[in-house]
């Protein structure tokens, strides 16, 4: 059942003290739903509920925040029991802490690369493992999951951010079937580079792939919202037309797209090191 109406409505979001997941947050507020904003982040968390409760002066919703690390099990649980406590339900999930970091698999480190899962995607899994319960009792409720465009293709640099962008998109599909009939949606969100905070941690790599930012945290949120009051499954966002393109020829043609990712993957670094020769 579609959450066709945001009023008085409970949301809990992670990585809720920047990007998407604040922008998501101060758009549900200002709809009048009661947030709980969760980040590791304590000093940037206290600055986003002020924010927020700023912005949106004449909001009727109640804004909170509880610091939480998503790799943590008990302290997901710990936020969803106090979420539930205080308001006696969860209507909607927004799952955005994330990482984002690039580089060559030759110095990508084992380390580094189960940092990244462990963020990316079983920050998700806690999230629904701690939620569900509540849902399940109230026969309704909404998962928001962030993947990326990285989530459906391949980008060479990525190979850590892709698979755990893979993992949250094939979970996300085995949930919603396990989920049928039960009242309780899920959205997978797939945008391509957002102007948020992450798109910095790996400049390097998206100097290599000429990434180009054309999506607002605000347009991604905006968005979110229209898909959660639709029961949409699936939100791409890929306002870059070679990035649509590519995806079109991955459904059609997978090699295809591999191939020409590869491709221009492989100009862009002798175009690079031309240029860094004179």
């Amino acid at each position: 059942m579609a959450l066709k109406n945001f009023e008085g409505a409970v949301a809990v979001i992670t990585g809720g003290a920047s990007g998407i997941g604040l922008a998501t947050a101060q758009a549900l507020h200002a709809r009048d739903a009661h947030v709980v904003l969760a980040d590791i982040n304590q000093q940037g968390l206290r600055q986003a509920e002020e924010q927020t409760r700023l912005r949106n002066s004449e909001a009727t919703g109640n804004i909170s925040s509880i610091p939480t690390d998503v790799t943590n099990e008990q302290q997901v649980q710990a936020l969803m029991q106090k979420a539930t406590e205080t308001f006696g339900r969860i209507n909607l999930v927004v799952t955005c802490a994330g990482v984002g970091r690039g580089g060559p698999i030759d110095l990508f480190t084992s380390a580094e690369m189960q940092t990244m899962m462990n963020i990316n995607f079983m920050g998700t899994y806690h999230c629904v493992q701690a939620a569900l319960p509540t849902m399940r009792q109230q026969q309704s409720g909404h998962f928001v999951f962030l993947s990326s465009v990285a989530g459906k293709l391949g980008a060479p640099m990525l190979t850590g951010y892709c698979a755990s962008k893979w993992a949250i998109r094939g979970f996300s599909i085995a949930l919603r079937a396990e989920l049928h009939g039960s009242g309780i949606g899920v959205t997978t969100v797939y945008p391509a580079w957002v102007d948020t905070p992450m798109i910095h941690q790996g400049e390097d790599a998206t100097q290599l792939l000429n990434v180009q930012v054309l999506l607002t945290a605000d347009q991604v949120a905006a968005e979110i919202l229209q898909a959660v009051t639709e029961d949409r499954r699936d939100l791409t966002l890929t306002p870059n037309h070679d990035i649509a393109a590519i995806l079109q020829i991955m459904k059609e043609d997978p090699d295809k797209a591999e191939q020409l990712s590869g491709e221009a993957f492989q100009q862009r670094l002798a175009k690079i090191a031309a240029q860094q020769r004179g």
